[in-house]
């Protein structure tokens, strides 16, 4: 589990699914066995506050944003009300220490993060012969980030297949497409592999 504090009230945690298994939660339990969700976000609230002074108090509000093969990334903000459409649950202990609103959405995004672009270039060769072409390239505060949108991806190309990929060259991002959307900067749209593969690998013709 990661944590990063976005601001006085804001945090952010990355859970993988590894980190979800060491406590006896599947990604099924997120989404249905919520005394089990609620104990899991509490443990979070403690383990926040001694590793970055976060002490949730009163009522904070829970985004959950669930990624497929690769964990969940939770935004974590207090004294605020959710203004998502989703549905959302509300969870509160009998002395009303923590009062929860959470809601969950299931992102169809794969976003890895990369240190330098030299990553980027030599992942593109790997992805470009095994058939992908896709993606979108962003920088954001002097990091690379390569997204692809499940639904577009060959449907015969497994997207577990596509992670064990990616985590050879860079790292799982913790931050949201909407992040990189709102402050990083696209380089490369939708067909991001197939243009850092022309651009950077294939070897031009010579006369």
């Amino acid at each position: 589990m990661r944590l990063e504090r976005l601001n006085a009230n804001r945090i952010k945690i990355f859970l993988t699914f590894d980190d979800l298994k060491e406590r006896g939660i599947t990604k099924e339990d997120m989404w249905h066995d919520l005394p089990s969700v609620e104990k899991l976000f509490r443990d979070m609230m403690l383990e926040a506050g001694d590793e970055l002074g976060f002490e949730a108090s009163g009522p904070i509000d829970v985004e959950i944003f669930s990624l497929p093969a690769q964990g969940m990334v939770v935004i974590v903000s207090k004294g605020m009300k959710s203004s998502r459409d989703q549905t959302d649950d509300d969870f509160s202990d009998d002395d009303d220490f923590i009062q929860m609103q959470v809601t969950m959405d299931e992102s169809q995004d794969v976003l890895y993060q990369f240190e330098q672009l030299d990553d980027v270039i030599a992942l593109a060769k790997t992805l470009y012969d095994s058939g992908i072409r896709t993606g979108s390239l962003f920088l954001f505060e002097h990091k690379y980030y390569l997204h692809f949108d499940e639904h577009h991806l060959d449907d015969s190309f497994d997207v577990d297949t596509l992670v064990a990929i990616l985590a050879e060259y860079g790292n799982t991002s913790t931050i949201t497409i909407f992040r990189l959307e709102e402050y990083g900067k696209c380089l490369m749209k939708d067909q991001a592999v197939a243009d850092l593969y022309r651009y950077f690998v294939k070897t031009p013709h010579t006369k």
